[in-house]
């Protein structure tokens, strides 16, 4: 196994693609241990035939969609209308903007990518600061994978064969109390610089119902969602197809969605869900060496040797967790991790789901965090300001999402009160 970990850092360590290191490191193990490739390919199709997964392309879709089709600008339009009257403006209306879009696309850049556009230009145009408007757009868009549908909450459910509906649920109190939280440090902030913050607009009724009338039908979006999980009349799966059947409705309504537009999105959504699969298969080979060498097991009696409090086992693992995010792609970490450390906490008596929810809020903020935060990659992209600069500009916030994540870790009721009395 030593071989195996060391032969995957140095590959990391020089950039070779996380799914190329996965597959190589492990190749090295099966030819230097004489293991039957066929194992590797039996991994391959086990790990990526499973029903579930099929969420991942449906959302990723939906989402994708929903920007091409110009509904996430009615979007922004609804949220800077209802609370853009707040000190602090757009910035709340960003916030609760990517609250309502991570109720379509269940994916952090996808938020970022497609409504931090609009989010970034709507903020500059209304004279917003650019270093603020994109640690914003940073932060708000972790939001994504916590509401529910998420695409993590899809790979972890597969892994720890647990309910993917359980996890959406339990992700709903975590994500709104992450979005406030957000707004709040936003609001202190323009308070302490207001002689240099745009006013925020002023409140009006009649607009507030006008915008709403606009964007009333892809507001509806997350109500189906999450409507028809919770009343059991779809699963997550299904959940995904009607978000997309949805979608398509909604783009021939508003008269935004092309023939042409239609198939850039899809043509899209296969290349981020061919990329996500080829990840989830290598690590699932990288996964099943773990389990041969029996990583958990030794892991288990290590940490029960130790420790006996499970409070002190959720920090060690938060840590481990915080800094894996920090250098490896979400679903890879999720896939690698989630067989190793499950059988530990489950030994502690801790919740699944809790543990589930923990370890996708983690991997989120690895997102916002150097060397290889995929959101920072992202608004970079779409600004003029370099990777280092937006990292320096979202530390408050990093700050913030994680003494919220040490709260959620250590009051396990605020994640598992909702799935708990829904389900049971």
């Amino acid at each position: 196994m030593t071989l195996l970990l060391i032969a995957f850092l140095i590959l990391l360590m020089l950039k070779v693609p996380i799914a190329f290191s996965l597959f190589i490191s492990s190749m090295l193990y099966f030819i230097v241990y004489d293991v039957s490739p066929i194992m590797a390919v039996q991994e391959i199709v086990s790990s990526v035939n499973a029903f579930s997964l099929l969420a991942i392309p449906g959302f990723i879709l939906a989402g994708t969609l929903m920007n091409s089709g110009g509904i996430t600008e009615r979007i922004f339009d609804f949220a800077n209308k209802l609370v853009g009257h707040i000190r602090g403006g757009l910035g709340h209306a960003n916030v609760f903007a990517s609250l309502i879009f991570s109720g379509m696309s269940g994916a952090a850049v996808a938020d970022a990518a497609g409504l931090g556009k609009v989010e970034l230009q709507a903020m500059k145009k209304a004279g917003y600061s650019e270093k603020f408007s994109l640690a914003v757009t940073g932060a708000s868009s972790m939001v994504g994978p916590i509401i529910p549908p998420s695409i993590p909450a899809v790979i972890f459910g597969v892994t720890a064969s647990v309910s993917i509906g359980q996890l959406f649920i339990a992700g709903i109190i975590p994500g709104l109390i992450m979005a406030f939280a957000i707004c709040v440090y936003i609001y202190f902030y323009a308070l302490k610089h207001r002689d240099t913050f745009p006013l925020p607009t002023k409140l009006s009724v009649k607009s507030i119902f006008h915008s709403f009338r606009h964007a009333f039908f892809a507001l509806m979006s997350p109500v189906i969602i999450l409507g028809g999980i919770m009343t059991g009349i779809v699963t997550p799966t299904e959940a995904a197809i009607v978000a997309v059947v949805y979608s398509i409705i909604l783009g021939a309504f508003y008269k935004s969605l092309t023939i042409r537009s239609f198939f850039e999105s899809v043509r899209e959504t296969m290349e981020t869900t061919i990329s996500v699969m080829i990840i989830v298969a290598m690590a699932a080979v990288f996964g099943w060496i773990l389990a041969s060498e029996q990583a958990a097991q030794q892991l288990s009696m290590l940490l029960l040797d130790s420790i006996n409090n499970k409070y002190i086992i959720l920090l060690i693992i938060t840590v481990i967790v915080l800094v894996v995010g920090m250098f490896m792609e979400t679903i890879a970490a999720i896939t690698i991790l989630t067989p190793v450390l499950l059988p530990v906490v489950t030994q502690f008596g801790i919740d699944p789901i809790h543990f589930g929810i923990i370890m996708i809020l983690n991997l989120m903020i690895g997102l916002l965090t150097p060397p290889v935060g995929m959101v920072l990659y992202v608004l970079s992209a779409i600004s003029n300001i370099s990777f280092l600069e937006i990292s320096k500009m979202v530390l408050p916030y990093l700050i913030l999402l994680i003494s919220i994540l040490l709260i959620f870790t250590f009051v396990p009721g605020i994640v598992t009160f909702l799935p708990n009395f829904i389900f049971e």
